[in-house]
């Protein structure tokens, strides 16, 4: 791993001005040096400036630009930089107890990516990295299919001793875990990132362009970049520290197109269209990829499901459901996905049963049925288990909220919502569950409840959205750190 230097720095004048600074011991230049360099992290930069950083002896920069790359792990090692870094550099970042991850997987795929750049040279170094992965951690699907099957662990004895570990401590009971004491069987706990709600368009009566966002620290509401044309009944998630708008209804069209936004620009762009057009589809994340789930094209309900890329820009169809389904909301859990509800439009009923997909085998099944019919439910994962929170049954609109358990494949009911919710967004952030808007059968609602699963309460959130939505696309993002005060033109 290269220091940034000034005939390759993005920030040419700071990479001459800092070192002289200091040589003058001109402290004050130097602070406002390192100031600027820190509200200039980016998961692209973030290496670079913390070696930077280091060559030059800026404590607090180094510290500010390691902490941002473990927040910003997954994003961090897609860059050039990562591939880049020695092996002690890459120890120290994998080894971390405040490293953001959503699962073990994305360290174990890192870990693996950084040998593979250079194997010849790096694949030496494979026990000592296996080391601070958490394979114990990771499910026991993955553990089998795909840690084991890998050569690089096959040809190595001390790697396959990590693995017989992990394969021990999951067959213990739950309750006896706890006896297993290694760094790898120790969660790891990430410093909270402060986080933001996006609500992307929808339909206030009709299919609107406008986005906004729910600050969580400061209590508010504000928007942000319009999305490029008028866009409800859209899948919207986040992947790689970006928001994907994928298909929906533009009040005259079902839309196949896909719109991507970048937080830190303020802006969208578009990106490969579907192969199909979808609105009330399920979008999800499950790996790297993207799933966009049945949906209805204008004509018929779809059981179609394609899976987006965002490496190579590319869809491609997986298996199909086995039924039907629009306005069905989806969910992953231990690297499964989820259709849960929905409408058939074939039998023009609405829907309590759910499917299970499995990526390995590309392949879906039943799993148990919900209490009660749900269309347009609004879809979250909480605490490793899926929530369906509202929803419609013909004209009857419902508050109620019930909970599968995959274990055990199992539904329980749990407190209703304060209101009764159908085509509601949902998000799970801190360990609660938001439904975001929706309508109760006459009006749009601008409302957002929350759901503590700890003491099993609904909670409405202080401040309401600008105006009330219905069939709009709610996902998280992390909180630009310039959000958008720093915009310069070329």
């Amino acid at each position: 791993m290269f220091p940034l230097r000034p005939q390759s720095c993005p920030f040419n004048g700071i990479c001459v001005l800092l070192p002289a600074a200091s040589l003058l011991q001109l402290m004050d230049v130097r602070q406002v040096c390192c100031e600027f360099l820190q509200s200039q992290l980016h998961p692209t930069n973030c290496l670079g400036i913390r070696a930077f950083a280091d060559l030059h002896t800026c404590t607090q920069l180094l510290s500010q630009a390691h902490a941002y790359a473990e927040q910003h792990f997954t994003e961090v090692v897609q860059g050039e930089e990562f591939v880049g870094l020695s092996l002690q550099q890459v120890c120290s970042l994998i080894s971390s107890d405040k490293l953001t991850v959503s699962t073990e997987e994305k360290v174990f795929e890192a870990m693996i990516a950084w040998i593979k750049h250079d194997k010849p040279a790096r694949v030496e170094f494979m026990p000592k990295l296996m080391e601070h992965v958490r394979l114990p951690l990771l499910s026991r699907d993955y553990l089998v299919q795909i840690v084991e099957e890998e050569a690089l662990i096959k040809n190595s004895n001390t790697c396959k001793d990590f693995l017989i570990e992990a394969m021990k401590y999951h067959l213990l009971p739950a309750d006896q875990r706890h006896l297993i004491k290694t760094d790898r069987t120790r969660p790891r706990t990430p410093i909270s990132i402060p986080k933001v709600m996006i609500v992307v368009g929808g339909q206030a009566p009709k299919a609107i362009r406008s986005v906004e966002c729910y600050d969580f620290q400061e209590d508010r509401w504000y928007q942000v970049a319009d999305l490029p044309s008028r866009r409800c009944r859209a899948g919207v998630v986040s992947i790689a520290g970006r928001v994907y708008a994928v298909g929906g209804f533009n009040s005259s069209l079902r839309e196949r197109t896909v719109d991507v936004y970048d937080g830190g620009r303020d802006q969208w762009s578009a990106v490969m269209s579907m192969h199909e057009r979808r609105s009330t589809l399920g979008a999800a994340v499950l790996g790297d990829l993207l799933y966009a789930v049945g949906g209805f094209n204008g004509s018929i309900g779809l059981s179609t499901v394609e899976a987006y890329n965002y490496k190579t820009n590319e869809w491609v169809y997986v298996a199909s459901m086995n039924t039907r389904r629009s306005s069905v909301g989806v969910g992953v859990v231990d690297g499964k996905l989820y259709a849960v509800g929905g409408y058939d439009g074939a039998s023009r009923q609405c829907l309590s049963t759910v499917e299970e997909y499995d990526p390995v085998a590309d392949q879906w099944c039943y799993v148990a049925d919900m209490s009660t019919r749900r269309s347009g439910a609004g879809v979250g994962v909480l605490g490793g288990q899926l929530y369906a929170a509202g929803g419609h049954d013909g004209p009857l609109v419902r508050k109620s909220v019930e909970v599968f358990n995959p274990q055990t494949n199992t539904w329980r009911l749990v407190c209703d919502m304060n209101m009764c919710r159908r085509n509601a967004g949902v998000c799970a952030i801190n360990g609660l569950l938001y439904v975001i808007g929706g309508d109760d059968g006459s009006c749009n609602l601008s409302s957002v409840e929350f759901y503590n699963p700890a003491i099993d309460k609904w909670s409405l959130i202080p401040t309401n959205m600008s105006n009330g939505r219905s069939y709009a696309g709610k996902s998280q993002m992390i909180k630009p750190h310039v959000v958008f005060l720093c915009h310069t033109e070329e």
